[in-house]
């Protein structure tokens, strides 16, 4: 199989791999043959080109992936609550050619979550922005905004959650998650999240100073993609 430009591109002895990643998977769980080239070859990233550990990894998201979500995707009636939120938009892409999806902590309330419906929609929202994924591209950025987030919002068990589905079932999917207007009282929850979160996805977290969001955002997203909510002109559209 040729190696997509843009992606990452993988040499010989890569595919090599992700074919000897595929049999050793699917010996164990024949679903594992369905999975495509390019999802095994995340698989085998995040951990290290260890097909050892990258074909145990791989057989708990086929196991997940067919409990959790039988019929292929999350149906929107299932995480309406959280649609209607408002809790995350899509904006445009940035200047990699990835999507950008914007997140807005302040929204959720601890006290009206359930653990289960939360979970689905996060694989849900994570659906959505990799459907939107073109091809030559392989991750997503995201803006997390925590404007007016404060202790109603506090759920450090949802933020444990949302990060090891991600890292576990989506993994090499989150090129950067840019955390903007962050109040000092998140850090101290942050501090508690910290530890669950692996070496490789911890370092996309950046945590941007209010003085320096104008020159980063400019960096990241061409003029024409910056949300107008800081700037620009780019209106994004709630997640639906």
């Amino acid at each position: 199989m040729a190696s997509v430009r843009g992606a990452g591109d993988a040499g010989e002895g890569e595919w090599l791999k992700v074919a000897e990643l595929k049999a050793m998977a699917g010996a164990q769980d024949p679903q594992a043959k369905e999975v495509d080239n390019l999802t095994l070859r995340r698989f085998l990233r995040a951990r290290d080109q260890d097909v050892g550990k990258a074909s145990t990894m791989l057989l708990k998201f086929v196991a997940w992936r067919r409990e959790a979500v039988p019929d292929g995707a999350i149906p929107a009636e299932q995480v309406r609550s959280d649609i209607a939120g408002q809790k995350v938009s899509m904006a445009g892409v940035d200047r990699a050619g990835r999507p950008v999806m914007l997140a807005f902590p302040a929204r959720h309330f601890s006290a009206n979550r359930d653990m289960a419906t939360f979970k689905r929609f996060i694989v849900y929202l994570l659906d959505h922005i990799c459907a939107r994924i073109p091809r030559g591209q392989e991750k997503f950025l995201c803006i997390v905004d925590l404007k007016g987030w404060g202790y109603a919002n506090c759920d450090v068990r949802a933020y444990i959650a949302a990060i090891e589905i991600m890292q576990n079932y989506y993994p090499e999917r989150l090129g950067k998650a840019l955390m903007i207007h962050v109040p000092y009282l998140f850090m101290k929850a942050w501090k508690m999240v910290q530890p669950f979160i692996d070496a490789n996805t911890k370092d996309k977290f950046l945590f941007i100073d209010d003085k320096k969001l104008e020159e980063t955002l400019k960096r990241e997203l061409d003029e024409s993609q910056v949300p107008e909510m800081y700037g620009g002109k780019l209106t994004p559209v709630p997640l639906s």
